[in-house]
């Protein structure tokens, strides 16, 4: 795999990490015992540490593409293997 080809393949991991990690560690302002602000909405987060929230988006993203490259490398699970139907083999 050229060293593009990864960074393009993380970079796409990256931003799908960003919508699993997003609603994880979100307290409200309700939930941290603060006065809601009148104007925004009851599931606002209270703060939004965007240093951990990167952090951790970088992280997940990071053992996402491992996981894919080792898979890669060694073929784990190959797409014959996800193809019930018979198609590839011409049946």
């Amino acid at each position: 795999m050229h060293w593009t080809s990864a960074l393009a393949i993380y970079v796409l991991f990256w931003f799908l990490a960003v919508f699993l990690v997003l609603p994880f560690g979100v307290r409200t302002a309700h939930e941290a015992g603060e006065v809601h602000i009148p104007g925004t909405a009851e599931s606002a987060p209270h703060v939004f540490a965007v240093g951990r929230f990167l952090r951790r988006t970088t992280i997940t993203a990071t053992v996402m593409f491992v996981l894919f490259y080792l898979n890669y490398v060694y073929g784990w699970i190959t797409a014959d293997m996800l193809d019930w139907s018979g198609m590839s083999r011409g049946l």
